[in-house]
């Protein structure tokens, strides 16, 4: 005990505080184990990359491909998770059915309004990225939106015309694996790495 006293008045007197700096004081809790003194302190999370070495010409112009496909639609895919929480709690303090679809039809009217034809643009990769994201911010699949906000018909009719043009509504979202890419740039684009 005698050890962690001086230890602890060693420090005091080795980073001596002047009055400018005691409002910089940062406060830790410390545990004290076997007779050391040990601060407890939350550190952010650090991501560690490899350089990357590209195989050839042709994989490099593939990931540029994918990561401008990425940075296009992740603003939107965030959008739709923002909007899905505004309709979330908006529906909840509704009663009847009848008001809810008209909310419904509303706000889908507004959206493409809106972002319609931001949307029509964007290409075949860019629709299948964009489905996958939505997934990943709202914790849902696209098919699993439209049925909780149009019902379940509505929801099978849009998957049937998706699937005519190859595009699958209830595809998930894999970060470990078939997705790792598209995890690997949304993480750098949050960091504000690209």
């Amino acid at each position: 005990m005698k050890r962690a006293f001086f230890i602890l008045v060693f420090f005091i007197f080795l980073f001596k505080i002047s009055p400018a700096q005691e409002r910089d004081k940062i406060y830790v809790i410390a545990y004290i184990i076997d007779g050391d003194t040990l601060p407890v302190i939350s550190l952010s999370e650090v991501t560690i990359e490899a350089s990357r070495t590209w195989k050839n010409k042709r994989t490099h112009r593939r990931y540029s491909r994918l990561v401008r496909n990425v940075k296009k639609v992740y603003p939107y895919a965030r959008l739709a998770g923002m909007k899905l929480i505004e309709y979330d709690k908006i529906i909840a303090n509704v009663d009847s059915d009848r008001e809810k679809k008209r909310l419904m039809k509303q706000a889908e009217r507004e959206l493409k309004d809106e972002f319609g034809a931001e949307l029509r643009d964007m290409t075949f990769s860019q629709g299948k990225i964009l489905l996958k994201l939505v997934d990943r911010e709202t914790g849902e699949t696209s098919y699993q939106v439209v049925q909780e906000l149009r019902g379940k018909l509505v929801a099978f009719f849009w998957q049937s015309i998706a699937r005519l043009f190859d595009y699958n509504l209830k595809v998930r979202y894999d970060p470990l694996n078939e997705d790792r890419e598209i995890e690997n740039i949304v993480r750098m684009i949050e960091t504000g790495k690209i």
